[in-house]
């Protein structure tokens, strides 16, 4: 049997597996064993050890990159603006921020007396540096994609060493929010040949040692402007197997595992341990399987309707996650997002049968592509396949190699599973993953509709009528994009009783309180 067969077997067997358990008793336990971080006080100093699955050995320091080693990032450097408890901008090396000339032009008063790690002065020279590095082909940022349609270097001046001048191409009232993003740490001026290996920024840890893919450390930033980090370094180590990162942490080698959503053996494992607990971050992901619109049969929109109608997404979150979630009736948007529609559709198989007839389907059969790259895309995939059965759709689960998931699957087969962090503001949400020709678009939906919905919100400076009419783009979504979005899940992270503090939001966590207990 070939490699894809065996694994597809390895699907089957799991489907009966995450049935069986999703209707007894376990869904209940693993949710009452699941806890907070603790808080309190920590021990001043100390080496907190994180472990995490081994990155591409083209793995850089670079935030711009598409492939930065993202846990460092957050230790390592500070962007303009960062994101508040409210999810909204908050001061970081931007003090305070302005609109004129209705949102097309933006001034930023920078904050003094900063130094990067090298001591070298912050200024405002360094951060039009960044942007128009963000900016540059040659970096190939995943957020020029996004910045470009409205910020040319040409725009961006600096009238005095604290102040940044951003004259936008077309107006955008959401603007500092993008610049939120992960993408958007600040680096030197003309640092960009060496931040790669160098990791030199203003964040609260210094660079002591990288390697792509392999071992590395950061120690604190004792001059940091935000005061002296409460550990005195973190050291991070790559291991390839979930089991082995879950085992690294029982024998008390590592104190925490990142990038690893523990399934529901995972947990049991975890808090069966007297020195190991499993922190649950609510809504934390949300969970998608994105119909490609340029493939058939996915480019009638007759059947991506159907697919969205023949789902029901009650029966779905509680076979995937064990109710470990929200519903998300088909929009990403977080619930706690102001944004966010307050919008559903039904589930309707008969109306589903009624729309793949007309669109030439009396019966429906499709590969559903997914991986073991996350825990809950294979039970997503099998919930899936058991909830649209009533409307005469069958799936055929081919379970792909996680190393290669996200190269050769995604956004490549008609049908797939995936999942995203939330954390994105809404402007960044809605034009980084469903704007026409935006990179990140996993279902290449177009429309133009909704690209001038976007568009006019950006240009629009009164608070509610910006709110509708991102409102009315995420309407757009649900009913015709191409998209199936049916739940935000829980992200259960395996970490140490000794770790104190542990507060995650979106991409990264707060590197500054974060500790080991006295």
């Amino acid at each position: 049997m070939s490699r894809r067969g065996l694994l597809t077997a390895g699907a089957g067997a799991a489907a009966g597996a995450w049935l069986l358990t999703a209707c007894g008793s376990g869904g209940n336990a693993d949710k009452a064993a699941a806890t907070a971080a603790a808080t309190g006080k920590a021990a001043a100093g100390g080496t907190l050890r994180i472990a995490r699955p081994p990155a591409s050995s083209a793995e850089t320091l670079d935030p711009a990159s598409s492939l930065s080693a993202y846990e460092y990032l957050g230790a390592l450097y500070s962007r303009l603006v960062r994101r508040g408890s409210d999810g909204k901008p908050a001061a970081d090396l931007a003090t305070s921020w302005e609109m004129s000339d209705e949102a097309k032009t933006w001034t930023f008063t920078l904050r003094d007396g900063v130094t990067f790690h090298n001591g070298q002065a912050f200024t405002s020279a360094d951060a039009a540096y960044t942007l128009t590095h963000i900016l540059d082909p040659a970096t190939k940022s995943p957020q020029a994609g996004v910045l470009s349609t409205f910020v040319a270097a040409s725009g961006i001046s600096t009238p005095d060493k604290n102040t940044l001048v951003v004259k936008l191409k077309a107006a955008h009232a959401e603007f500092p929010t993008l610049l939120m993003h992960y993408n958007c740490y600040v680096i030197a001026k003309d640092s960009a040949k060496t931040t790669a290996t160098k990791g030199i920024g203003t964040g609260p840890f210094k660079l002591a040692s990288f390697t792509p893919a392999g071992p590395g450390k950061v120690v604190a930033n004792t001059d940091y402007y935000g005061g002296k980090p409460v550990l005195d370094a973190i050291a991070f180590s790559s291991i390839a197997e979930t089991q082995s990162r879950i085992n690294a942490l029982l024998s008390q080698q590592v104190d925490l595992i990142s990038q690893t959503n523990l399934d529901s053996a995972g947990v049991k494992t975890v808090q069966a341990s007297s020195t190991a607990t499993v922190v649950e971050v609510k809504n934390a992901q949300w969970y998608t399987l994105p119909m490609l619109c340029t493939a058939a049969p996915f480019t009638d929109s007759k059947v991506r309707q159907a697919f969205k109608l023949a789902y029901d997404p009650a029966q779905v979150i509680k076979l995937a996650v064990q109710g470990h979630g929200t519903i998300a009736h088909d929009n990403p948007v977080p619930p706690d997002d102001p944004y966010r529609l307050d919008y559903t559709v039904s589930p309707d198989p008969e109306k589903a049968k009624a729309l793949l007839k007309k669109a030439g389907h009396d019966k429906l059969t499709l590969p559903l592509y997914t991986s073991d790259y996350d825990s809950v895309l294979t039970p997503l995939a099998l919930a899936m396949k058991d909830s649209v059965a009533h409307a005469g759709i069958t799936l055929n689960i081919q379970n792909a190699p996680s190393d290669s998931y996200y190269t050769k699957i995604w956004m490549q087969k008609p049908l797939m599973t995936s999942y995203w962090y939330v954390g994105r503001p809404i402007d960044q949400l809605l034009s980084e993953i469903f704007h026409s020709g935006s990179a990140y678009n996993e279902s290449k939906w177009s429309n133009p509709t909704f690209d001038g919905l976007i568009a006019s919100a950006r240009k629009e400076t009164d608070d509610a009528k910006r709110k509708q009419l991102y409102q009315d783009a995420q309407k757009l979504m649900v009913d015709q994009d191409g998209t199936i979005m049916p739940f935000f899940a829980s992200r259960m992270i395996g970490i140490s009783k000794k770790v104190v503090n542990y507060h995650e939001s979106g991409f990264e966590f707060d590197y500054l309180k974060i500790g080991l207990s006295a």
